[in-house]
């Protein structure tokens, strides 16, 4: 064996004097004045690992760089000084970081001080190979890793275990990217196999996001601006769009040490603005079913020998499986976004041996949304469509038969803002030239809520009672709604339903981590550390609705002036079937703030359209108490082809309390034809307890098989932690039911986590400086995903009047169960007065308004309660190829990976019932084009991410959605008009791509989106 640490390493896990210099050069290629090989480019590739325990990680790795010189408190063997410029050097210091880590780990650099290589984070990571992102709002938001979802993938900064909070999934645990600016990151570290030194949570990646240091920055000082143009704002109707499609940009970044070294402050702040739109044609409530062709209930088609059998066209086979629409919409959706980050660093070095960090990082994303709809809501009476051929059979169109129906122009108005604050103290100590021990504390919370009178989401119902005949095209990208008979005059608008809510979501977690390394003989180390983490998470919110779908009032009470005509086509220019002569183009816009005033004053009911947290519906407190330790071996092998080995062992337990707030459902009211909102009458807390424990090894072994060609294979455990509705302490019932009763959900706090046992190879030929070819293979066999299982309960004492004896006597007077108007008609005609049954005036359609509510007698209400088991397992295999190349001093270059991903659990989508299938697999790929010389540097960057599944489920229930495949443009051009000055030119979707989402079929389409092209110009400024 043979001696390759030498005296303190700052990263135990490898051998020191390569790592030393690999990183040393990345962060002088960061830190080195701007000349004539100035870094301009992204440089993807591997980065360091990890230190003694991963809170001191982002340290560690700068400390090395500063070790370089003895003014840094170098140590002897630490090498000469490394003076590297460019992206060329930037390239080979992540290719030696690549070279000499433990396991599988890749990673960005960034291109320079203040310039991360693309304008999101996510973004950026999605040029890493086996890595897939989330889009939201047009941009990169949560990352899917080799097949494994945005809940499964650890986030760190630093090191240190990252909150989350995210109003658009209070129960997720994904860390949401746009939250941070990019302006003031070094760099992202991707650990794909598992480590013993890691916090548990990443079965697909742990993700260490890091930040700058000044003790390694020196002393440098930058200011950057930019100017953002987003065409999609063009795209929105007035009372949408903001005043402005130009937004700033500003970010700066300042360093300075003294006392030769000792000391060292870092600030660094950004502040950017994006006014942008985002266009989508949707199925919104997703498809009904699925049914088998020989189905007859509720939401099916006209079955042989029924009145309006004749108007289908190659009906489904008795054994095709087939859905028909709820709805359909389309949103003009507008969004202004203000986000706001910044970090103060001091550091004390009183000595060669003792660095400490004081660090505080803010985040805060603020986010306006203005938004129209047209919508039709389908209520499966008599019918006409044609089919696909099965066994899934989609509908080429469909079409409802219907006289004087509403026709409905919403409307939305709302704001949330997402605060994220970190205060974190580390400290570092060489103990002697064997021992060094390191220390990370942090507090950190993440927090979203309501920044709007509006509350955090909401929608205004307008109507028109004039729609006849209404049919959907589906044979292009967009579904196109037809409607017959529409007229505004003869029946004017007004407001009818609502629903206006308030949410909100912290997450809390206080965490301390202890490790240490210690050299063992002439050529091993023990690295141990053991850590206490508490995580605490609430999300709550309260929805105030108004079911007055039949008109809140009367159209007399809104003046027509409150609403201003428009065309719809025009807005979804880019999506096929927009041109299409048989679209309906009537559209009535109005102001959301006059209007929802208007209703107000109309009904006299403020409360019904301002949410508030005081009394929410909705209410979970989770807590999390987790306890670790930790030891991995390293050894340096001196035989005769060079090999390193590393056997890990990290022992978690977690203690979970998790409490619900439960409401009291004390009756069922029938309000329109499809609408059965549920009576609450009291809520109460249910709390509930859980523990569980995990061992989890890891081994990582490579070999040098000739000084540029490598092995590796790792081996280890991993576990992703459960969702917290998955855990929640009690019973959740949904607002409102339908015919076919109610749903809810219960979690179990006793769940175990998903556990993933992992297996990686790789080989990896360096074969120039800059120059890299691999091949990666994994294999996860994954256990103990919670499935879902729907119980059908029944409550004990409210009643509902579907099956009653209401209902029945309804059917005998000649209604069918799927012609709900009659049912509602015949019911509040007959019997008005009686008990459980109270009658308003008919609406502009003919049809009774009023409200049924079961009477004793009548069935007992049921639900479809979701909860869930550990039950599921699954395995998942993939390949990652990885090429760099640089040809030659020319200064051009190339990036290229393609990821395949493979699992044998997928959806089915001829079968009915709740499914379990692994959501997120996709191939994906990349093709990185890179020119720089003296002055100019160029980067074309084209991702391409294959069809997925993003949900087993849509708003009906067990039904599929897929992400259909999806390829961006991006480019950046950059030039130096000086050593100090560098220009900017960057273009984000180039080609203006679209998005599509269908269900089981492609036919069944259930969103299809246009945004549009960015453009941002900037300019830098080095001090």
């Amino acid at each position: 064996m043979q001696q390759t640490t030498k005296g303190f390493s700052p990263h135990p896990n490898t051998r020191r004097r390569l790592i030393a210099l690999a990183v040393a050069g990345a962060w002088a290629a960061l830190t080195a004045p701007a000349g004539a090989q100035q870094a301009s480019a992204v440089s993807t590739g591997a980065t360091a690992p990890a230190a003694t325990t991963p809170a001191s990680e982002a340290a560690a790795a700068q400390a090395t760089a500063a070790q370089t010189t003895p003014s840094t408190g170098a140590d002897a063997d630490a090498g000469p000084k490394v003076v590297v410029k460019g992206i060329r050097a930037s390239l080979q210091s992540t290719l030696n970081l690549k070279r000499n880590s433990d396991g599988i780990v890749d990673g960005i650099v960034a291109d320079d001080i203040g310039k991360f290589p693309d304008t999101n984070l996510a973004e950026s990571l999605q040029r890493i190979s086996g890595v897939s992102i989330d889009r939201n709002r047009g941009e990169g938001a949560q990352v899917t890793v080799r097949g494994v979802g945005p809940d499964l993938n650890m986030v760190l900064l630093n090191g240190r275990q990252m909150p989350t909070s995210n109003l658009g999934d209070l129960a997720g645990r994904a860390f949401d990217f746009s939250n941070l600016a990019s302006e003031s990151i070094s760099q992202i570290q991707v650990y794909k196999s598992s480590r013993a030194d890691t916090p548990p949570g990443g079965i697909g990646a742990t993700i260490n996001i890091m930040t700058g240091r000044p003790l390694d920055l020196g002393n440098t000082a930058s200011v950057g601006a930019k100017v953002v143009y987003d065409t999609s704002n063009k795209h929105l109707p007035q009372e949408d769009k903001a005043k402005h499609s130009y937004t700033p940009e500003i970010s700066g970044i300042y360093s300075t040490t003294w006392n030769d070294g000792m000391f060292g402050v870092a600030v660094s702040a950004s502040y950017q603005e994006r006014n942008l739109g985002v266009n989508t044609a949707s199925i919104t409530n997703g498809w009904q079913g699925p049914f088998r062709g020989d189905e007859n209930s509720w939401g099916t088609i006209p079955q042989p020998g029924t009145a309006g059998a004749a108007d289908i066209v190659n009906r489904p086979d008795p054994t095709d499986v087939y859905a028909v629409p709820q709805n359909i919409s389309y949103f003009m959706r507008g969004t202004q976004r203000q986000r706001t980050n910044g970090q103060l660093t001091f550091q004390f070095r009183p000595n060669k041996d003792i660095t400490t960090t004081l660090d505080y990082t803010y985040s805060q994303n603020k986010i306006q949304t203005k938004y129209h709809e047209l919508s039709a809501w389908f209520n499966f009476g008599p019918s006409a469509s044609s089919w696909t051929d099965g066994p899934i059979a989609a509908p080429l169109y469909y079409q409802e038969n219907v006289a004087n129906q509403d026709i409905a122009m919403n409307g939305g108005d709302y704001g949330t803002k997402s605060e994220n604050n970190s205060l974190g103290f580390n400290a570092q100590w060489k103990v002697s030239r064997d021992l060094k021990l390191s220390l990370d504390v942090h507090h950190s919370t993440a927090e979203s809520k309501a920044d709007s009178p509006f509350g955090s989401e909401n929608d205004l119902a307008t109507v028109s009672f004039s729609r006849g005949n209404t049919r959907v095209d589906f044979s292009d990208e967009m579904p196109v709604l037809s409607i017959e008979g529409a007229d505004f005059n003869r029946a004017p608008m007004q407001v009818s339903g609502s629903w206006f809510k308030n949410g909100y979501q912290k997450m809390k977690i206080d965490q301390v981590q202890a490790s240490g390394r210690l050299n063992l003989m002439e050529s091993s180390a023990l690295n141990f550390g053991l850590s206490a983490t508490n995580v605490e998470n609430r999300s709550a919110f309260q929805q105030v609705q108004r079911d007055t779908w039949g008109g809140a009032t009367t159209p007399a009470d809104y003046p027509q002036s409150l609403w201003r005509a428009d065309t719809l086509g025009q807005y979804f220019s880019k999506l096929g079937g927009s041109g299409n002569p048989a679209l309906f183009q009537q559209i009535h816009l109005f102001d959301f703030a006059a209007m929802r005033q208007r209703a107000i004053e109309a009904t006299g009911l403020p409360d019904k359209y301002s949410p508030s947290l005081a009394d929410p519906d909705y209410d979970r407190r989770t807590t999390e108490k987790s306890r670790a330790l930790y030891f991995q071996l390293n050894t340096e092998w001196d035989t005769a082809l060079p090999m390193h080995t590393g056997l890990g062992f990290r022992y978690e337990k977690t203690d979970v309390t998790s409490t619900a707030l439960s409401q009291t459902v004390a009756g069922v009211n029938w309000v329109s034809q499809n609408e059965l909102p549920f009576v609450f009458s009291g809520k109460e807390f249910t709390t509930l307890k859980g523990d569980y424990h995990n061992l989890l090894p890891s081994l990582d072994w490579d070999m040098d098989l000739r000084p540029d060609f490598k092995v590796r294979a790792s081996y280890g455990h991993t576990i992703g932690r459960p969702r917290y509705d998955q855990i929640q302490g009690g019973t959740t019932i949904d607002p409102t039911g339908t015919v076919n009763g109610g749903k809810g959900s219960r979690g179990n706090p006793a769940l175990k986590p998903v556990k993933s046992k992992n297996l990686d190879l790789s080989a990896e030929w360096y074969y120039d400086k800059q120059s890299v070819v691999s091949l990666g293979l994994y294999y996860k066999k994954l256990d103990n995903y919670a499935g879902q299982t729907v119980a059908d309960e029944t409550s004990p004492n409210v009643t509902t009047p579907v099956g009653g004896r209401y209902w029945n006597a309804a059917l005998a007077s000649g209604c069918i169960v799927t012609d709900t108007n009659c049912l509602r008609n015949f019911i509040l005609r007959t019997f008005d007065g009686e008990a459980g049954v109270t009658r308003g005036p008919d609406n502009a359609a003919g049809n009774a308004t009023g409200t049924i509510s079961g009477i004793p007698g009548d069935p007992f209400v049921h639900y479809d309660i979701t909860t869930f088991v550990n039950e599921k397992a699954a395995t998942l295999k993939g390949a990652e190829v990885n090429l760099q190349h640089m040809f030659g001093n020319s200064g051009f270059g190339i990036q290229a990976n393609y990821t395949y991903v493979k699992s044998d659990l997928t959806f089915d989508n001829a079968s009915k019932g709740n499914q379990f299938a692994l959501v997120g697999l996709s191939d994906s790929a990349n093709l990185i084009g890179i020119y720089e010389d003296a002055k100019w540097s160029i980067r074309a960057a084209y991702n391409w991410r294959d069809k997925f599944l993003s949900s087993v489920t849509d708003p009906v229930g067990p039904n599929p959605q897929y992400v259909e495949p999806y390829g961006q443009l991006d480019l950046s051009i950059g030039y130096n008009v000086s050593p100090r000055l560098a220009l900017s030119f960057e273009a984000i979707n180039v080609t203006d791509e679209t998005q599509r989402v269908h269900g089981r079929h492609e036919r069944m389409v259930l969103s299809a989106t246009q945004s549009g092209p960015r453009y941002m110009v900037g300019a830098r400024y080095k001090f």
